[in-house]
């Protein structure tokens, strides 16, 4: 079978995270053919891959956003049909467009977007919505919004969809609407699987974010829902990582019916003999992560002063890539101005050789689905503090089927006295550490197998193609 894995932002571009657990899915299936479409930023970033490419993949596509500003309306004349103008209302108002009629448009009549962001027809649009949702707001504010919006995923609209028997999107997004469109050019279904909640996760950057004019933040999140129920609503199925993601997903109105969860996996054998550190008078502490502001290593690094402060033989490892060189030197600076001895950034690692070096791990985000970086630091019987965010709760707790114990504590996201205490709760006893990291080990080893998720994923695979058959868009 042929599998088109669409990605945005990840592999093969950057590691750790989402693209790391991509590389190893693709590596456990050479029964099958995988194309990979990648969604990129910048077209500087073209075929700068960090990983090599299983020999199982046939074909690269690369698309990036910021190509989109190239597109010619070409010579061409065309007048637009009362239904193709209706799907542009819908679209550009960020509510439900009949994306099969944009498909059309742009893949099969081969119309430029620019036709249509060009026209009379658009600036009207565009005057209707200033008129009636942002009359105090200034009519170039609002262009230049819309535009930032509707470029880069009309161009994606427009551009050449490798063909395979299956698509399978890692998000929804831009990656997801790509998804429905290589199952509408080829007839074929589609499957979504989201590791973090792609929307809701826009939804709270742009909360945050200073380059939104408040006025239109709503209006950016709406968008963002858009493309969700794009994705979601011609899917054959709809995966997540843990059950509370799954949840959101029928929360945001996706079908239940669609919806299934499917765990996270890591290669036990690799990590269950690594023997617990041998006391040595310092209690290591390991983040494993990407520096990035999604990572909150600020955080981190306030929260180890205090520790520090109360068990002056700690020590913390930051091991990981600079995913933000901006970023990351203001973390560097931070650690640096505050003064605390033993804060150590590594660069990147080899994990298996540096999880026996620590007594714990410890993760910060903002953010995450299921983490990795947990789940091996489990199988290696490291117990972890992590935010409460995503599943980390869970894993640290069980589900409700997983009466194991406790493998660690949590606080609240950006929580420094929160994160501070936890730390220090685990430094102090170290009988208590060594049965949280028994008790991790076993939780990954019942419940986190890269064997098990991949048989889970090939079982869903088969499924989706009886719903395709069984379904009115075949």
């Amino acid at each position: 079978m042929k599998i088109c894995v669409i990605l945005e932002g990840c592999y093969p571009y950057v590691t750790g995270g989402v693209s790391s657990w991509m590389h190893q899915y693709i590596q456990a299936m050479p029964q099958h053919e995988f194309v990979i479409w990648a969604i990129g930023a910048s077209s500087e970033d073209r075929g700068k891959f960090k990983y090599e490419l299983p020999e199982n993949v046939t074909e690269i596509h690369e698309v990036f956003l910021n190509d989109a500003m190239s597109m010619s309306s070409g010579k061409r004349k065309y007048r637009f049909s009362e239904e193709e103008m209706a799907a542009f209302r819908e679209l550009i108002n960020c509510r439900r467009p009949d994306w099969e009629t944009l498909f059309a448009l742009f893949q099969d009549k081969k119309i430029s977007p620019m036709k249509f962001l060009t026209s009379e027809e658009y600036l009207e649009i565009l005057t209707t919505i200033c008129l009636e949702e942002y009359p105090y707001t200034a009519f170039s504010d609002l262009y230049h919004t819309v535009r930032s919006m509707m470029y880069p995923l009309l161009y994606l609209m427009q551009t050449e969809v490798p063909q395979a028997d299956l698509y399978h999107s890692i998000a929804t997004g831009y990656a997801g609407v790509l998804a429905r469109l290589g199952s509408y050019r080829y007839h074929v279904p589609y499957l979504i699987t989201e590791h973090g909640i792609y929307t809701r996760e826009r939804e709270e950057e742009i909360i945050r974010a200073d380059w939104v004019q408040a006025a239109f933040k709503r209006f950016w999140v709406r968008f963002f829902y858009m493309l969700s129920s794009a994705a979601y609503d011609r899917a054959s199925m709809v995966t997540s990582l843990f059950e509370r993601a799954m949840k959101t997903q029928i929360e945001m109105g996706c079908l239940a019916e669609k919806c299934r969860f499917i765990s996270n996996g890591v290669r036990y054998e690799r990590f269950c003999n690594i023997p617990p550190k041998e006391a040595d008078g310092f209690i290591d502490i390991g983040a494993v992560l990407r520096i990035a502001p999604i990572k909150d290593v600020k955080t981190l690094i306030y929260a180890f002063s205090e520790v520090k402060q109360r068990v002056p033989k700690a020590r913390l490892w930051i091991c990981g890539p600079e995913d933000d060189k901006e970023y990351a030197q203001e973390c560097y600076d931070l650690a640096e101005s505050l003064g605390t001895a033993d804060i150590h950034f590594t660069g990147p690692i080899n994990v298996l050789e540096w999880l026996g070096k620590f007594d714990f791990t410890i993760l910060t985000s903002i953010s995450e689905g299921q983490p990795l970086a947990v789940i091996e630091s489990f199988a290696a019987g490291r117990p972890c503090v992590t935010t409460d965010v995503g599943s980390c709760k869970e894993l640290l707790e069980g589900s409700t089927e997983d009466e194991l114990g406790l493998a660690g504590y949590y606080a609240p996201p950006m929580h420094r006295q929160g994160l501070a205490e936890a730390m220090v709760k685990m430094c102090a006893d170290s009988e208590e550490r060594l049965q949280m990291g028994v008790t991790a080990r076993k939780r990954a080893e019942l419940y986190f197998r890269h064997e098990d998720m991949i048989q889970k994923y090939l079982e869903t695979y088969d499924e989706v193609f009886r719903r395709w058959r069984e379904s009115d868009f075949h």
